[in-house]
């Protein structure tokens, strides 16, 4: 077969892929599934339907006396916004702290899907984002953060990478880097980038992606030139920060206590 056919083919398939990747679109129905299954357990906290590209989407807020600052918590790959490991302790726990929290389901694939299945979906999250930003600022809060943690990270990371982070005030990131076995990072973090102080925490029994990537955040971090800036390991902790929700909130708590926000 000639050369320049056969280049052509695999130029077409290429832009084949793209162009279905760039169609897929977020698994509404299981998202509907998952808020079913949630909104009327919450035990703390209060469900608000919030509006992206013309679609309603969960949110549980709890709101802290005389909040020091609003916190916007995305959670990790296929999950929501009352799971119980990492985000129902952050978003109850940092209220003891002083903070109002907005925990944002964010846009969900089948259960089955792995991080590359999830690359196509993540401009999905930035409208969501910028919703909670919005809501948090309409209930008077002045300073924003936002936490993201795990496949969250790389959705946050992906709005900050196509608009900045001019509109928040911290970032903190939890397990950043995560992948699956042969799936490299896509693209490499924005974190150099960055005009807010970041805190990337993770998990000393975190998984090796995370671990391995960590020196390079780090430099990527120093080189964005925020004094205020950290990577804190968790010790004991795993991915999930299972069981260490009250060592994780008190990290976290901890450090944004220094940036007097």
């Amino acid at each position: 077969m000639n050369v320049r056919l056969v280049i052509r083919i695999g130029q077409l398939a290429l832009l084949l892929f793209i162009g279905q990747a760039l169609a897929t679109e977020p698994d509404f129905a299981r998202e509907a599934r998952l808020a079913d299954e949630i909104v009327d357990v919450i035990l703390e906290g209060d469900p608000e339907w919030l509006e992206a590209d013309g679609r309603e989407f969960l949110s549980i807020y709890t709101a802290a006396d005389d909040a020091r600052a609003g916190i916007l918590i995305l959670h990790g790959r296929g999950f929501h916004p009352d799971w119980a490991d990492t985000v129902n302790p952050l978003r109850v726990g940092l209220v003891e702290h002083g903070y109002s929290t907005l925990a944002l389901q964010m846009p969900v694939l089948e259960k089955e899907a792995r991080y590359y299945d999830y690359i196509p979906i993540f401009h999905h999250a930035h409208a969501r984002i910028e919703a909670g930003i919005q809501f948090l600022r309409d209930n008077g809060h002045k300073k924003v953060v936002l936490l993201a943690h795990s496949c969250g990270a790389h959705m946050a990371m992906d709005w900050i990478r196509t608009r900045n982070d001019r509109s928040i005030d911290a970032y903190v990131g939890l397990g950043m880097g995560a992948t699956d076995f042969r799936q490299p990072m896509h693209q490499t973090f924005p974190l150099d980038r960055m005009y807010v102080p970041i805190l990337d925490l993770y998990g000393a029994d975190e998984f090796p992606a995370v671990i391995r990537l960590a020196p390079s955040r780090r430099q990527m971090i120093e080189e964005a030139g925020n004094p205020m800036s950290r990577q804190l390991v968790l010790p004991g902790a795993n991915h999930y920060f299972t069981d260490q929700g009250e060592a994780l909130v008190a990290a976290v708590a901890d450090w944004l206590g220094q940036l007097e926000l």
